[in-house]
């Protein structure tokens, strides 16, 4: 039985970080997405046509992804044929992302959509555009999914995270004192027995 691993990263990521995975799936291919979207809409194209080409041949393929590749991926990949999703500090409510952050730089809607875009002090490009896209197109996820949160993510709450879980039937760990971005060497132990407890339950 031949399965496919995909990895797609988060902002600031690489397709390289997929090599990780691959001690997590010695007996599978593991693939990552150095994808060039910065918008679900270019997602939408982008993610499907490199899924295809890469599904062929493959019996089932796991979906892992981070961050904001996770949200891209719940755009563009949720009516394809994915096994599993494993998503770590996924942004599962990108509206209310976008208003938290013009809440902090006390941006009104008005003036978004008068301006068009908006930079911030914290390297963000605020978007009219991006915003009416986002509450035009909600998301729909119906494939079994298990989702890896950080007790401090500072981009999701934990109320944001557990809602969303629950209404796509996902199973959610959290892990306390976690960040948004898992990156030490604790913070990696607990995502790898993740992921290894994740496929047991899934087998």
């Amino acid at each position: 039985m031949r399965r496919l691993i995909i990895y797609i990263h988060g902002k600031g990521g690489s397709a390289e970080e997929g090599e990780h995975y691959k001690m997590l799936f010695p007996d599978s291919d593991v693939i990552g997405f150095d994808y060039l979207s910065a918008t679900p809409w270019e997602a939408k194209i982008e993610f499907p046509r490199f899924f295809d080409i890469l599904r062929e041949g493959y019996d089932s393929v796991i979906l892992i992804a981070n961050s904001i590749g996770a949200y891209f991926s719940m755009c563009a990949l949720g009516e394809k044929n994915v096994s599993q999703a494993l998503f770590i500090s996924p942004i599962v409510n990108m509206e209310k992302l976008i208003k938290d952050m013009m809440a902090w730089n006390n941006i009104g809607e008005e003036e978004l959509e008068e301006r068009g875009t908006i930079p911030t002090d914290f390297g963000e490009t605020l978007s009219w555009e991006y915003l009416s896209y986002v509450r035009d197109n909600p998301i729909e996820w119906h494939i079994p999914t298990s989702i890896l949160y950080g007790e401090k993510d500072n981009l999701t709450s934990l109320l944001t995270i557990s809602e969303f879980s629950k209404e796509i039937g996902a199973k959610l760990t959290v892990m306390k004192e976690g960040e948004h971005w898992f990156h030490t060497v604790e913070q990696m132990d607990f995502l790898d027995n993740w992921i290894r407890s994740s496929m047991e339950k899934n087998k």
